[in-house]
């Protein structure tokens, strides 16, 4: 029998492997040993990625934001026409007429005192910046979100000025400003003409009396005398005569503007006539 421990094969594993029991309420569970000749460290567990919310999208703010319909008092001796210049009307009177046809009636060129027309509504340009804003704010962490709200907090809201009114243009009730007013109209209406040119045709014609009336010439004869600041007959009126201006040959702003756009049309302007037209 070969001496005890003799020619025993050497282990070459590292591990042994063994039973090690483990007791549970009386019970014994043999559970397999796993031991090391030489240690290792564990490696360390890998951080698991922290997970970001997904960003909040911020609602688009609206475009526009109807502004109340601005309303306009009518006073005595106003035309529609120079409503619509002076508080600067889309599509001039012809817009404000159609907006405002069930007030006015069916002439536009008769408007009574203390009747309140519509201008119409505007819109309030998009705020981008604002938009921008939110957006900026949304896309950053929560961190730095709660920071920037925290700052906003401790100032005060500046106050928006609001929209300074549209200055009415008032003219004299007066040669000067019967001239002045003309000259608005014809801008609007593309009619040539200055006011030294209106002014010296209307001395020459009529001395300046808006009533002035001719009953002695040829047209006078004809049963058509001329009237008003320059001097023309109802004809010659009614066919040159200007939307926005009354219907009136003997009113000062329409006579004068009726005879500029006659004159412009066999003239080339009222600068150019310089005797009986």
């Amino acid at each position: 029998m070969p001496a005890k421990g003799k020619h025993r094969r050497t282990q070459s594993t590292s591990l042994r492997r063994g039973l090690a029991a483990v007791t549970t309420g009386g019970a014994v569970l043999a559970l397999p040993v796993i031991g090391a000749t030489s240690a290792f460290a564990a490696p360390a567990p890998t951080a698991a990625p922290q997970a970001v919310a997904p960003a909040a999208v911020a609602p688009q703010a609206n475009s526009a934001v109807q502004a109340a319909p601005a309303q306009h008092s009518v006073v005595a001796g106003e035309t529609l026409s120079k409503i619509a210049r002076e508080h600067s009307v889309s599509g001039g009177w012809k817009k404000l007429y159609e907006g405002n046809r069930k007030i006015v009636g069916g002439n536009p060129d008769l408007i009574h005192p203390g009747i309140k027309l519509t201008l119409g509504n505007k819109a309030a340009a998009p705020s981008d910046a604002k938009s921008a804003k939110a957006s900026d704010t949304t896309a950053r962490g929560a961190s730095a979100d709660r920071a920037d709200r925290s700052e906003r907090t401790n100032i005060a809201p500046v106050a928006k000025a609001a929209p300074a009114a549209a200055k009415a243009v008032a003219y004299t009730n007066d040669l000067d400003g019967w001239i002045k007013e003309s000259l608005a109209v014809m801008a609007q209406h593309g009619i040539p003409g200055t006011y030294e040119g209106i002014h010296r045709n209307i001395m020459r014609e009529s001395s300046g009396n808006p009533a002035a009336i001719n009953n002695w010439d040829s047209n006078a004869v004809k049963g058509t005398p001329s009237k008003g600041l320059l001097q023309v007959i109802d004809p010659t009126f009614q066919a040159y005569h200007v939307p926005g201006t009354s219907t009136d040959s003997y009113d000062p702003v329409a006579n004068i503007t009726a005879a500029c756009n006659y004159a412009a049309d066999r003239y080339g302007s009222i600068d150019n006539v310089f005797g009986a037209y």
